[in-house]
């Protein structure tokens, strides 16, 4: 067993103990199955009354590149791919799911290359997309006269938070959306974190304006507080005819559905799914804070769960021996950014400890 402390992720716990606490309380109920059973029919009423939209369809997946890749290929058309940020989970951190679903990433930079000369500290814009880029990009491609050719833009992808813990605006979604809008293109917000982007102390974003600026996003179950699982969320209604075969054919329709819909029943249950995630980010503003007070360089500026610090090298062999971190990017040869992450069972004795090894 490894001893040593974590904050390598948020998704390292188990679950919420009033999760657990149903889940034992229901053991040897009987439910239908796949998702048509009465706690997924309850969480889907909850959720679409937090979200304001109660003509929405939702759907419970188990995790998220699944997810990501089984709404896109939903989203699509054959011949059609995804806008993304180069450093977005698609296009990253899953293994080209989406191309192997038959569809490409069409990346676009969203200014996190370093030069290798100097260590750069970036601001709250790193991981993030502008509106006049994926504008540019969509005329560019119509512009070609070979278009026809090409991978047509047939979707935009964003992350709130983004993979460096930034965040959108309301006013910068509201901007992505008008854009979408305007080549009939739809939005998907992956929102694996998203409790924590909403908590954060600098944001002006609510689940209400997620639902109103997207076409489709999800409510991240597994890194925030759930043993596993994604509520996916079509707040204008699923596009297509027939979702759950589509569903089916990525592996994604849990035969015993209840175990999802029965942890989001619970996590929208006196507004739990809220409450646990400011705990993530109180303890982030904890951890921030000690970090700075010890004279450490922040890589970014994260307003969310996950905080970024610049290492020396020769220092990251005794911390490992205590924390475990996760890795991030190497600005030079001699420095490492790692991340630290809280999560929704962050405690402040935890923080203590981290920085007796920091």
């Amino acid at each position: 067993m490894d001893n040593r402390i974590s904050f390598s992720s948020d998704y390292t716990k188990g679950a919420h103990p009033r999760i657990l606490e149903r889940l034992g309380q229901i053991n040897l109920e009987q439910n239908d199955g796949y998702g048509t059973d009465e706690y997924c029919k309850s969480a889907a009423e909850k959720i679409k009354a937090a979200c304001g939209c109660p003509e929405a369809d939702v759907f419970f997946l188990v995790g998220g590149t699944q997810t990501n890749q089984t709404i896109l290929d939903m989203l699509l058309k054959p011949y059609e791919g995804v806008i993304a940020a180069a450093t977005g989970h698609v296009a990253a951190h899953e293994a080209g799911a989406i191309e192997f679903s038959g569809h490409k990433v069409l990346t676009i930079s969203s200014d996190t290359d370093c030069d290798g000369k100097d260590i750069a500290v970036y601001s709250d814009e790193i991981g993030k997309i502008k509106a006049s880029d994926i504008k540019a990009y969509i005329q560019g491609f119509y512009n070609d006269d070979n278009h026809e050719h090409m991978v047509f833009p047939g979707a935009v992808y964003i992350s709130h938070p983004t993979e460096y813990g930034t965040l959108y605006t309301k006013a910068e979604l509201s901007a992505i959306s008008q854009v979408c809008r305007e080549f009939d293109i739809p939005l998907f917000i992956d929102g694996a974190r998203l409790g924590y982007g909403l908590m954060s102390n600098r944001t002006d974003v609510t689940l209400k304006d997620i639902a109103k600026y997207s076409d489709v996003f999800y409510i991240g179950g597994t890194k925030v507080g759930a043993l596993f699982g994604e509520a996916v969320v079509f707040p204008k209604g699923v596009p297509t005819k027939h979702p759950v075969p589509i569903i089916k054919q990525h592996g994604a329709l849990l035969a015993k559905g209840w175990l999802l819909g029965l942890q989001f029943d619970t996590l929208f249950t006196d507004e739990l799914y809220f409450e646990i995630s400011k705990n993530a980010i109180e303890k982030a503003e904890l951890l921030r804070k000690a970090l700075v007070e010890k004279g450490y360089k922040l890589y970014i500026d994260s307003p969310t769960n996950q905080q970024f610090i610049i290492m020396e090298d020769d220092k990251l062999k005794s911390l490992a021996e205590h924390v475990r971190y996760g890795f991030w990017e190497k600005p030079d040869d001699s420095h490492t950014v790692i991340r630290l992450a809280t999560d929704w069972a962050t405690t402040d004795d935890d923080i203590r400890e981290l920085m007796r090894y920091i």
